[in-house]
């Protein structure tokens, strides 16, 4: 859905704007009595509509990926809880097979999956990356906001481990560890690992399928 609004969204617009006029031009054409019914309703749809829709949207969009990512994963099979899953290959919008994570980036291996904290808290493994570019982002869905990242730019590109902790967790982070405080029991989790060149993607992969997770009482 985020895509074709995203591919489609100005075509759309226009279409509304126009069926808006075609509607406003008809009631004027009645007469302005029946002008003003409408842009009351108008008013009201937009003093109700906009504030909904900014709550809501966030939540069904970060909702639609865990449906995607439990359910059909990228296209190959569900990834279950509390795994990631990293695509073989790059994607974007253009491709025939596009995946769950096309954005138009073709340059990158995406990763997916989706956390349950409330038995306890996972741990992120990363590989060492050598100096590539990669990204882990935290994403809650309550809000939509992204709390946390892994990667490059933030933590560097040694190999490390991250514990991912519920709200209610109490424990205490292993010597080695860092901690990463979530603050909702699920949470989107997407990660990127930059290819360089088609010869360079079955290194690229390598290292994607190594940032894993495990539960931290394992």
């Amino acid at each position: 859905m985020n895509r074709l609004i995203l591919k489609y969204g100005y075509p759309l617009t226009a279409v509304i704007l126009a069926v808006f006029a075609w509607v406003v031009y008809q009631r004027i054409a009645r007469g302005w009595g029946d002008v003003v019914p409408l842009a009351v309703t108008a008013a009201i749809v937009w003093a109700l509509g906009t504030p909904a829709f900014i709550y809501l949207w966030p939540r069904l969009t970060v909702n639609g990926f865990k449906r995607a990512i439990v359910k059909r994963g990228f296209g190959g099979g569900p990834i279950p809880v509390n795994t990631l899953y990293a695509e073989p290959s790059t994607s974007s919008p253009s491709a025939s097979n596009a995946s769950l994570m096309g954005t138009g980036t073709d340059d990158v291996l995406y990763i997916a999956g989706w956390l349950d904290l409330r038995r306890g808290p996972q741990v992120l493994h990363t590989p060492d990356m050598a100096g590539r570019y990669y990204s882990v982002q935290f994403t809650d869905p309550s809000d939509s906001a992204n709390f946390a990242y892994v990667g490059k730019r933030t933590t560097g590109t040694t190999a490390g481990e991250y514990v991912v902790s519920g709200p209610r967790w109490r424990g205490t982070v292993p010597d080695g560890m860092a901690h990463i405080p979530s603050p909702s029991d699920s949470v989107l989790v997407i990660g990127r690992v930059f290819v360089e060149s088609e010869s360079d993607r079955p290194s690229a992969y390598a290292l994607a399928k190594q940032i894993q997770l495990t539960p931290l009482d394992r």
